[in-house]
């Protein structure tokens, strides 16, 4: 994009070569092992990604970070995106409520995290609490001055095999305040009740964990208490705007692959990218993988320049969905355009088939974000959502 900063251009260069150098290479082997590298492969990507200054960008340098925007943050998700396996799992990162986390959370949790040193998960879908969070059941229960019993069952638990802390959301205290726990995964309580397989071949798992009376204290309060619901509210922001940036790269990465195969498979004397019927339907994935890219920059640069958060959310809601309902489509032209060659786990394409599915679900399913963009246009108004 001709308007990035010298400084975002060089960045998003640095990321797209961490992406071609260290991580393509890696996908048909761990598709091919289901999901898990190696340790060494996870050393070496853990070590890249420090060399190349790829890691936990968003958080602050003194922490570990790289104090990135919101738009130098969207570039390097953007190229993430152009991997598949979940390589780019490997890379040391933490969840964005960190921020809002004490001194000695920091040095506890966060900056391990941003070395590689561990990770952390977050738990607040429940069996019957997943788009309807007031169905909520988890309960955090004062029993003295400074300690707490948490109790309940969190489902999804996206990096629950392999974490040391994991953010749990519950009610706590008689008030039923929506409070984060940081909670140490090894407390005597936790159990992972079921750690099925999904669609996808990722590194970790998305298990089911209960926390049986699991004693916490004040000090494992991340962000204050009664702040749940706010921290969680930027987290949905954050990370659907983070998929709408890895659903571009996926969209930019399947057509680069496309039309490569469709400019050299000859068919019928011609070459597949001549045949106007299956050839179209690329050209229109070409249209939604620019479209969503410049409305994906657009929320970023909102973010940059401290517009309405109410607004920023309502946008970011509308670009996850565009951008997933995008990506869906394009992978299922391009695995069509492949043809058997399409069916192949070995391909790309058919990886990002699979993939992307998820994509219209996790962190609020379409249909969600499609209450909020219309809450959004009544609230924030049509124009401020449309200009």
């Amino acid at each position: 994009m001709d308007t990035l900063s010298t400084q975002d251009s060089e960045l998003r260069a640095r990321a797209a070569r961490f992406v071609d150098e260290i991580l393509i290479p890696l996908e048909v082997k761990a598709e091919l092992a289901g999901g898990p590298l190696p340790p060494e492969d996870q050393a070496m990507i853990r070590a890249a990604a420090l060399e190349f200054g790829v890691q936990g960008g968003a958080h602050l340098i003194e922490n570990g970070g790289h104090s990135w925007t919101t738009t130098q943050w969207f570039l390097v998700e953007e190229q993430m995106g152009r991997s598949t396996n979940g390589v780019s799992w490997y890379v040391p990162n933490a969840y964005n409520v960190w921020k809002a986390g004490t001194p000695a959370q920091i040095d506890r949790w966060l900056k391990p995290a941003l070395l590689g040193e561990l990770h952390d998960a977050y738990a607040v879908t429940e069996a019957d609490a997943g788009s309807d969070p007031t169905m909520m059941t988890t309960t955090a229960t004062r029993i003295d001055n400074d300690g707490w019993l948490l109790n309940g069952e969190k489902w999804f638990v996206t990096f629950g095999t392999v974490a040391s802390v994991i953010v749990v959301m519950a009610y706590a205290g008689a008030e039923r305040l929506p409070t984060l726990f940081a909670v140490p995964a090894g407390s005597p309580g936790i159990e992972i009740v079921e750690d099925v397989p999904f669609t996808h071949n990722y590194p970790h798992g998305h298990p089911t964990m209960r926390f049986t009376d699991v004693r916490l204290t004040d000090a494992d309060i991340l962000g204050g208490l009664g702040n749940g619901e706010d921290l969680q509210r930027r987290w949905f922001t954050e990370e659907r705007l983070g998929i709408a940036a890895r659903c571009v790269g996926a969209m930019q990465r399947l057509i680069e692959e496309t039309v490569d195969w469709a400019a050299h498979r000859e068919q019928g004397g011609a070459r597949l990218i001549d045949h106007q019927g299956p050839s179209f339907p690329i050209a229109d994935s070409a249209a939604d993988a620019a479209a969503g890219r410049l409305l994906g920059l657009e929320v970023a640069r909102l973010s940059d320049v401290g517009a309405d958060a109410k607004l920023i959310h309502g946008k970011a809601s509308m670009a996850k969905l565009f951008c997933s309902e995008a990506a869906n489509r394009c992978a299922d032209r391009c695995v069509q355009m492949f043809g058997g060659r399409g069916y192949m786990r070995t391909n790309a394409v058919e990886r990002f088939w699979r993939e992307l599915r998820v994509d219209r679900i996790w962190e609020g399913t379409s249909e969600i974000q499609r209450l909020v963009v219309l809450r959004s246009l009544e609230r924030r108004g049509v124009d401020r959502m449309l200009t």
